[in-house]
Order: C-alpha cells, then structure tokens, then sequence
C-alpha cells in the first residue's frame, strides 16, 4: 500500500516543481525595453528552439524574425544574440568593459583547471596577468617567428608523406589534424606524440575533450537538473579524460622540470635562447617569478590546455574547409597556383619569407573563415552591470553569444555572401585580426583569441606548398559541385565527412 502511494506521488512531485519553476521564471522582474524575444517554454525557455547540430543556423533564422539583438532564455538563463556588426562593435569594443566576464560553464570547471586559463577564466587580475604573459612572452611576433623551423620541417613531412601515396586518395581531414597536433606538440612541448602509444593516447584523449567541449549541458542553464550529467554518464566521462589528460600534462611538467637546468645551459652556451617550447618558458617565469602573479601548476597547464586543445582544433579545421573550397572551385584553385608559382620564381620549396607576396593567398584564408569560422557562435561574454544597447535594456548578468556564422553570410555587409569568391578581399582592408566587425571568427578586443598569428602563418605556409607541389581532383572521377560540404558539430565546426582527395605531382 505505501508502495503504491509512494509511486503515485512522483508525477505530483514533478507536477509541483515544474509549476514553481514555471512560476518564478514567468513572474520574473522585466527591464524597462528589453530585446525582442520569441515565445518561451516554461523551465526550457527558448533551448528547444537551439535542439540539432546547427545552432548558429537556427539563431540564424531567428535573428532575421527578431532582430540583430535577440534576447532567448536558456532554461533560467537570459542570452542576448547578437547578429549584427554594429552590435558587435557595441558588445566588444564600446562598451567592452562591461563584457569582459565568461560565464561559469560546467565543462570549463572540469576540464579547464576551475578557470585557470585565459580562454574561459572570469575578467580579473589574474586573467590580465595571463593575457599579458600569453601576448608578450608566449605568442609575440618574435616567439611566433622563433617556430619557423618547426613549421618549415614538418610541412615538408606533410608533403613527402603526399607524395608518396601518389595517385592514391589521402584522407586530407585526418592528415591535418595529425599536422597541427605536430606542429603544436613541437611548440608546446619540444617534441612530437603523433606515432607512439603516448601520441595514440593523446590523439584519442584529444578528440573526446573537442567532443564533450562542443557539448550542450542542461545544468548550466537549468541547474535543478544539474543531476542528470551523473545519470547520463557525462561525469564519469569527464572525470575520466580529466585524468588522463592531467596524467599526460603532468609528466610533460616534471620532465622538462627535471632537465631544465640543462636545456637552459646548453640553450645559453649555443646562443639560442629563443629556442624554447612553451613549458620551458613557463617554467622559467615561474622560477623566476617572472610571471607577475603566482603561476601555479594549475595555471600552467591550463595555459598548455588553450595552445593544444584549443589551438590544434581551429588550425584543422580552416585548412579542411580551404582545401575543400578549392576542389569545389578549380578556378580559383588555379588562380592561387599561378600567384605561388610567380611568387616561388622557380624554387622548390614555399618559405615563410614568400608569404607577404600572396595577397591571393591571404584572400582565400579570409574568404574561408568568412563563411566557416571555426567557432561560429563566439565564446559567450557576460555582462557585467544593467547597460542600454542599441535602445535596449539588458541586464546584469546576461549571457552574450555573437554568431560570427551569420555575420559572415549577412547580405547587408557581403555581396553574394553564400558564395566562395576570394576576390571580394583583393581591394579591401578588411581583415579577420578584430578590427573589422563584419569579419570577426576569432573574437575581438581584449577577449579575441591571442593566437590568430601562430595559427595564420602555419595554415599559410602549408596552403601555399600544397598547391606548389601539387594538381589536386576529387577521388573516382567525383565531380566539383558533388563535393559534401556538410557541417559536423564539436568544439568547432568541422567537415561531417572526412574530405578525401588525389595528389598528383606538379612538374
């Protein structure tokens, strides 16, 4: 009998939560002239709107029914979409000190050391000190060109392992992320983990943190559900890779540690004190006390997290999508192989000291992160105090995510914007660095991403040396405009099927 009873009263149970919460987020205090909004689910608010793998289409849709400032209710949590330039300008560089702030994300807590990086870490004195140490000793013009060799060496593996699968198709998706894992590893670490078990570890370690990054998690917007991550797995999943990828970082930590005082010496000796991969800078601040502030272990490796989880990632993906454009356009394939054969003058091999030349080159690399920008929807920003954009009120607290998607294809800034045609960048000062709003896939102002140098100059450099080296087609005769081009979600936007092509030796 009290079984029965106590069965009968769970639906109640759920019955009389569900209409608190629907309660107190529809009674809920409004601002004054809040962002148009579309209609609202009571606890879900506007998420079922967002279910699928494109959400940065569907906001897309939303935003030319609302507004170019659209404000939707994650669960209890307010977000103002913004899809328009001028908005951007307003959120990033007008009034940018009062979005400086991330959100607290479930996921960032986990895996990104409590905030301890400076991709996700809450705007204080110490995400400051981070930006800085990243901007002046990790990622500076100078420590970027201090990596040409590795970059050089390994797009001249990149090539000799195309050539020799001559005539065979090579699966280019795959064969890029190995490359930009390489070259960070290189960086980051001094060495490579792409062949050995440890490298099989990594790789597989690597591709389950970009899933579960680009994942959707319920108790970060509806937090009495916050349950459900245990239930469904996703804790036990998290806890897992965390240790292991902390395994991995903390034996990259103690063994540079344990021969630091002899790569410094023999580094001296040589006259190469540029030549240091990341560890061994941070190690040397850290002793030092170099940094400005106390950099722990923790905010070391989270700083490792953003170059080789981060970093790797968004290398990737711009040269798949570029290479795929350029199968599914053979003229300007060709146009860009003129400008490197006139520019290379004979030589055999692209250097990084040809690359100011391509202007062509350079419009091909914007063009792609136009219409693919690695993270289409930006890393969200949170307002900090109650401010008036645009006529609207929006409040404290407020979550901001900023389709960079739709700012590429936005027909009152691009002509023809759903179209891949690199010219529109020949006679225009627009640029991808965070100046230009109608153009901003990796952010801007203090928050922009502070590695769009390093990441440019690789993708360049490799871009150039294929077309140089190579004529390229599709595999079994495929035909250009047959090319899939659909989208894959995760932690950026990748190609959903593996891009697949044949070299064949230019003589």
């Amino acid at each position: 009998m009290l079984e029965t009873l106590f069965v009968s009263a769970i639906p109640f149970l759920f019955f009389t939560i569900f209409l608190i919460k629907w309660y107190f987020f529809t009674t809920q205090p409004t601002h004054k002239n809040p962002p148009p909004s579309p209609p609202a689910f009571p606890i879900l608010g506007n998420l079922h709107q967002l279910s699928g793998s494109y959400p940065h289409r569907k906001l897309q849709k939303l935003a030319h029914q609302y507004g170019p400032l659209m404000l939707l209710h994650f669960g209890s949590r307010p977000v103002l979409i913004v899809s328009s330039s001028d908005s951007a300008r307003e959120i990033m560089k007008t009034h940018d000190t009062n979005f400086l702030n991330r959100p607290k994300s479930y996921i960032d807590v986990r895996l990104r050391y409590h905030g301890k990086d400076v991709t996700t870490a809450r705007y204080g004195e110490s995400w400051r000190q981070m930006k800085s140490l990243c901007t002046l000793q990790l990622l500076s013009n100078k420590r970027v060109r201090s990596f040409r060799t590795i970059r050089e060496e390994e797009v001249a593996l990149f090539v000799e392992s195309i050539i020799k699968r001559q005539s065979l198709a090579v699966n280019l998706s795959e064969m890029f992320a190995f490359l930009s894992n390489d070259v960070i590893c290189r960086v980051a670490f001094g060495k490579k983990y792409s062949r050995d078990e440890t490298g099989n570890m990594v790789n597989k370690v690597l591709s389950q943190l970009k899933k579960l990054l680009g994942g959707f998690y319920v108790g970060d917007y509806i937090p009495w559900l916050a349950w459900i991550h245990c239930l469904s797995g996703v804790d036990a999943q998290v806890e897992k890779l965390n240790d292991e990828f902390n395994k991995f970082l903390d034996g990259v930590v103690e063994e540079h540690g344990n021969n630091f005082n002899i790569k410094e010496k023999k580094l001296y000796e040589d006259g190469d004190q540029d030549n240091k991969d990341f560890v061994d800078v941070l190690l040397e601040l850290q002793r030092d006390e170099m940094a400005g502030f106390n950099l722990d272990k923790e905010h070391m490796k989270g700083l490792i997290f953003n170059m080789f989880v981060d970093g790797s990632g968004t290398s990737a993906t711009v040269l798949e999508w570029a290479m795929a454009e350029l199968l599914r356009h053979p003229r300007v394939m060709k146009k860009l192989q003129e400008e490197v054969m006139e520019i290379s003058n004979g030589k055999p091999d692209i250097t990084e000291n040809d690359l100011d030349k391509m202007h062509y080159l350079k419009a091909v690399i914007k063009e792609t992160v136009r219409l693919y920008p690695p993270v289409p929807l930006l890393i969200p920003r949170e307002s900090a105090q109650d401010i008036n954009i645009k006529g609207y009120d929006i409040a404290a607290g407020t979550m901001v995510i900023t389709n960079a998607w739709a700012l590429g294809r936005d027909p009152n800034l691009w002509e023809k914007p759903e179209e891949f045609v690199p010219e529109r960048f020949l006679d225009s000062s627009i640029d991808f660095k965070g100046q230009d709003f109608q153009l901003i896939p990796f952010g801007s102002g203090r928050r922009g991403c502070p590695g769009i140098l390093f990441a440019m100059v690789a993708n360049e450099l490799l871009l150039a040396n294929l077309v140089h080296k190579f004529d390229w087609s599709l595999p079994d005769g495929a035909k250009p405009q047959d090319l899939d081009m659909t989208e894959c979600a995760g932690s950026t936007i990748h190609r959903k099927v593996p891009l697949l092509a044949v070299a064949t030796p230019r003589c």
